[in-house]
């Protein structure tokens, strides 16, 4: 099954079967413990995708709108509790005005110079986007004010895309560039001009970019398919997904979702608009195996970081190639996104996306409290400013 006719089939399948709880998290009193990492928040609406810090310790995540109720799709965490930011009304959905409104937010990045951004897929429910819906917002944190809109153009993001997650560098042209994974329609990257707001693709159909044939996880102890009511089990295929830079900025790390490889691609060659697709794909290099990782995120000693979908983990990949276990836990359940903060510990959401109905025969396995979890690190976030 590809992940277009997937998605559809989640949105329904949520909409059918939503789980009772209220729509907050709440914060361990003392932040407890299971093994290396702590419990910092429990979620108990909405599945989240998404999490960032800022410089100032300000936690903010995202709820995109895949079926669960969504009251705001990007919220900061307030004594515990998610609110929405930077207020409720541009968080609410309206398709009338996609372009002023967050539609379905998969993603939230602090930047280097400590602005949040907010990647908005514009496709709620995975219904495919229309122009003004994909975007990428930034707020000022010092005055939660939106401050920068930049719309994706067509051509760009098509309607089949899905835009994923977000990396800066800021030395980069006038203002900064930003490298986004697409895994939706063909796959790729997308590059984009901060200060003039053009963007391009890059990688579009690159078999570094696109899912292994047949791949076939193990998670929960058993085979990981799409398994409709009533249907054949498929192979799960979702492409390009998981991104990070590299301490210097030279290379962007990225990976297929439904893979075990690590590949990495120049970014003056992504950088550059006139490099043709064959100039920027001579630069992909095959970093090898890596376990079956959602999110990426990396550190500024040159080391990289994800999840172990397979074995309920987090995973760190030495500059060498050499790869060890962080932490592990029944809880960490599907690590999703992943980011390292200035307080030097590493943030990740645990969703339990895997349970979701379209795995299960339509039966929705989900078990809330999500979490929140946090781990140190003993290094801090790349800057590239």
């Amino acid at each position: 099954m590809k992940r277009r006719t997937f998605l559809t089939a989640t949105t329904a399948s949520l909409a059918a079967t939503q789980l009772a709880g209220p729509a907050y998290a709440s914060a361990s009193p003392s932040g407890s413990t299971a093994g290396h990492y702590e419990v910092v928040a429990r979620f108990w609406g909405a599945m989240p995708t998404g999490v960032t810090v800022s410089r100032r310790g300000r936690v903010f995540v995202n709820f995109p709108r895949w079926g669960d109720d969504v009251p705001f799709t990007v919220a900061e965490l307030r004594g515990g509790k998610p609110v929405a930011y930077p207020d409720a009304e541009v968080n609410r959905q309206d398709a009338s005005d996609l372009a002023g409104h967050f539609q379905s937010v998969q993603s939230v990045v602090v930047d280097p110079a400590d602005r949040l951004w907010i990647l908005d897929t514009g496709s709620p429910g995975f219904a495919g986007s229309s122009y003004g819906g994909p975007k990428l917002v930034a707020v000022d944190l010092r005055t939660d004010r939106i401050v920068r809109k930049i719309l994706f153009p067509p051509e760009v993001v098509p309607a089949n895309s899905y835009p994923n997650d977000v990396r800066f560098d800021l030395r980069r042209g006038a203002e900064g560039m930003a490298f986004i994974t697409d895994s939706g329609g063909s796959n790729g990257v997308i590059v984009v001009d901060l200060a003039t707001g053009r963007s391009w693709r890059r990688l579009a159909g690159h078999p570094s970019a696109l899912p292994d044939a047949q791949f076939l996880p193990v998670i929960e102890g058993e085979p990981f398919m799409v398994r409709p009511a009533g249907g054949e089990p498929t192979y799960y295929e979702t492409g390009s997904d998981g991104i990070a830079l590299s301490d210097d900025g030279a290379r962007l790390y990225y990976c297929p979702l439904s893979s075990r490889r690590l590949h990495s691609v120049s970014t003056d060659a992504l950088a550059d608009p006139d490099a043709t697709d064959a100039e920027v794909a001579a630069t992909v290099e095959d970093l090898g195996f890596k376990p079956m990782a959602d999110g990426l995120e990396s550190d500024d000693k040159g080391r990289l970081y994800g999840g172990d979908l397979e074995h309920n983990a987090i995973w760190r990949r030495s500059p060498n190639g050499t790869y060890r276990t962080l932490a592990q836990g029944r809880d960490l359940l599907w690590v999703d996104t992943l980011s390292v903060a200035s307080d030097r510990h590493l943030y990740a959401i645990a969703n339990q996306l895997n349970r979701l109905s379209p795995f299960h025969e339509g039966k929705d396995l989900r078990r809330k409290p999500y979490l929140l979890v946090r781990l140190p690190i003993d290094a801090g976030p790349v800057r590239l400013v």
